[in-house]
């Protein structure tokens, strides 16, 4: 398995923690000086995006990534997709596609999410 294959897998794992809102293997594949910018602009911590993603805040069914690029250098890598997520709204579930970037980095511990943007909301799909 490559570098890029691990760092794919392990943006795989975040994506299925998050569907299934489960908070300790969450926090375990992100760095603990994590940053995330969502697509609304607001920036989280790492305390701050496992609680709002896994407390109820947003409810998750799923993160599908769409074609993921990874680029590694040493122990760094960027991994830049489309995601296409479907949480819980109001009115029943939400899907939506937006492109996403990830820093991650090679711990002793394996690849670890440092921090990541995604956003803007592209056009809507039914999928």
């Amino acid at each position: 398995m490559t570098a890029a294959d691990e760092v794919v897998a392990a943006a795989q794992a975040r994506a299925d923690a998050l569907a299934v809102g489960d908070a300790d293997r969450l926090r375990g594949l992100l760095h603990p000086e994590f940053v995330w910018v969502a697509h609304t602009g607001e920036s989280h911590d790492r305390a701050a995006y496992v609680a709002r993603n896994t407390d109820g805040t947003t409810r998750w069914r799923a993160q599908r990534l769409g074609g993921p690029t990874v680029t590694v250098v040493g122990d760094t890598a960027v991994l830049r997709t489309s995601v296409t997520d479907v949480v819980d709204g109001a009115d029943g579930p939400a899907t939506f596609r937006m492109p996403m970037t990830q820093v991650w980095t090679r711990t002793a511990d394996g690849w670890r999410c440092l921090g990541g943007h995604a956003g803007p909301r592209l056009a809507s799909t039914d999928s």
